[in-house]
């Protein structure tokens, strides 16, 4: 018997911000929301418990300070990676350094609030 990831917290400081960048992202939707003003996303139909995670952004009061010691990396379905970095800096994701060389296959960026992710090159068959 193993663990299956179920969801990722995001503690941030704009939770309906970053709920919409990441449903934009994902093709998630709205799942509920809590008293704390938290708020979970995930793929439509599916919800908590599906193939993919859900995400719930979480009210949190400190700032993030120095290195994310966890990253998100996501992949195209269904355009080429170059269509896909466009469709995400049109959403809000902008270009982060890291200290990457340049010549890496994948893109760096940050969502609104700051937090860094990749998009790699692969595309998936989508779900």
């Amino acid at each position: 018997m193993a663990c299956r990831i179920s969801e990722l917290v995001i503690d941030c400081a704009d939770p309906e911000r970053l709920a919409a960048f990441w449903s934009g992202v994902l093709g998630y939707v709205e799942l509920g929301r809590e008293d704390d003003g938290s708020i979970e996303i995930g793929p439509p139909g599916t919800g908590f418990g599906g193939p993919q995670p859900t995400l719930v952004l979480s009210p949190g009061g400190e700032p993030r300070t120095g290195k994310l010691r966890l990253h998100i990396d996501v992949n195209a379905t269904d355009r080429d990676q170059e269509a896909e970095l466009e469709r995400l800096l049109a959403l809000g994701a902008r270009p982060a350094d890291v200290g990457q060389s340049g010549e890496e296959s994948w893109h760096v960026l940050a969502d609104p609030e700051g937090n860094e992710f990749c998009l790699l090159r692969r595309r998936l068959p989508p779900l």
